[in-house]
C-alpha cells in the first residue's frame, strides 16, 4: 500500500461510525443536495451536454450518481460519479464503478480521456469534494462497522446499500 492509499484509508477509518452506516453525524440532505445540483450543473457547463443524475439514494451510503453521457468524452465512454453521504467522498469511473480498476486503468485501455478526468476532478475538488480512487474503495474493510456481506470493501462502507 502507498503512503497515498494508506492516507486515504486513515481518513475512511476516521469517516467510520458503526452506530451510523446510512449517514454521519451533522449530516444536512439540504446542504448536500445544493452541493450536487452545483456539481451537476458544473459538469454540465464543463461537458457542454446535459448530465443524468440520480440523487438521494434511499438505504444506501451513496447520496447520488451523475452520468457524463459517452458523447460529451474524447473516447466515447461514459464517465460516472458517485458521491456518498460521508464527508463529501466521490468516486470517478469510467462506464460504471467496476468496470475497470479505477481511471488510469481506463485510460491506459485509452477508454477515457486525460482531460475529461482532469474536468471533472477540477470540478469536484473546486466544490470541496475529496476524490477516493476506486482501487483504495475496492480495499478490504477494516472498520468496526456491520455491513452485511461476507468480503466487505470500503466501496461497501460508503457508497453501498445497507
Amino acid at each position: 500500500m502507498t503512503k497515498i492509499e494508506a492516507d486515504l484509508v486513515m481518513l475512511l477509518r476516521q469517516l467510520d461510525d458503526p452506530e451510523r452506516l446510512e449517514w454521519p453525524r451533522g449530516y444536512s440532505k439540504t446542504r448536500t443536495a445544493v452541493r450536487f445540483k452545483d456539481l451537476v450543473a458544473r459538469l454540465e457547463g464543463d461537458f457542454a451536454t446535459p448530465c443524468a443524475a440520480e440523487q438521494d439514494t434511499q438505504n444506501s451510503s451513496e447520496y447520488g450518481r451523475i452520468v457524463v453521457p459517452a458523447e460529451a468524452t474524447v473516447r466515447g465512454t461514459r464517465i460516472v460519479v458517485c458521491v456518498s453521504k460521508f464527508g463529501s467522498l466521490a468516486l470517478v469511473s469510467a462506464d460504471n464503478p467496476g468496470a475497470f480498476l479505477g481511471t488510469e486503468d481506463a485510460m491506459a485501455e485509452e477508454e477515457l480521456d486525460s482531460d475529461d478526468i482532469a474536468k471533472v476532478d477540477r470540478a469536484l475538488t473546486d466544490l470541496g469534494y475529496m476524490v477516493v480512487p476506486e482501487e483504495t474503495l475496492t480495499l478490504d474493510y477494516d472498520g468496526p462497522s456491520y455491513l452485511d456481506s461476507s468480503r466487505p470493501s470500503w466501496w461497501d462502507r460508503f457508497f453501498g446499500s445497507m
